[in-house]
């Protein structure tokens, strides 16, 4: 007798059965895995380079600010303060918040790829650390959230900066950065 070999109809559809609730169960979690590392990058990615301006001003003893920037040459302007438009970090001689002519750029953010937001309270633009690293031109308690598009609370961060230059990300909770 010939015995053929190769899989049954029934085998085939119980296989895709088990594809499907797989794939079900595992999109979303997938989803949450994006932007929770989207997100995290995103917020991180500020949050590293105001340390590395805060330590470059108390390393060269001058200042050092960090602004939106959009074109990645020059400040948008102080009370601008929509940094998903990107962000420059430069040596500030005068400490005027703008780049001039011996002003050396440092670092150059470009414009987030994500319909994110990341807006400063206080209209916050510019960050202009001195030599001793504290931060100049911003108010007490000021916070840069970023929100995703749909602003969910679960996906809302929070970059809070003190004068003292002191920075944390943090978690939004009911309201409040945590």
């Amino acid at each position: 007798m010939n015995k053929l070999s190769g899989f049954t109809l029934v085998e085939m559809l119980i296989t895709v059965a088990l594809v499907a609730i797989l794939l079900t169960i595992g999109i979303p979690s997938f989803r949450y895995v994006t932007n929770s590392n989207r997100i995290a990058a995103e917020i991180n990615g500020l949050l590293g380079d105001m340390q590395f301006a805060r330590a470059e001003a108390v390393k060269e003893g001058q200042p050092v600010t960090v602004c939106v920037s959009a074109g990645g040459t020059a400040c948008d302007g102080v009370n601008v303060n929509t940094w998903q438009n990107g962000w420059i970090v430069f040596s500030d001689a005068n400490a005027n918040a703008a780049v001039d002519a011996g002003d050396v750029i440092l670092r150059v953010q470009k414009p987030f790829s994500s319909t994110d937001t990341f807006v400063a309270t206080n209209a916050v633009g510019a960050v202009t650390f001195n030599r001793e690293g504290y931060a100049n031109g911003i108010a007490n308690g000021t916070s840069i959230q970023l929100h995703d598009v749909a602003s969910t609370h679960s996906w809302i961060r929070c970059l809070s900066l003190s004068l003292v230059g002191m920075m944390a990300s943090q978690t939004y909770n009911g309201g409040t950065c945590q």
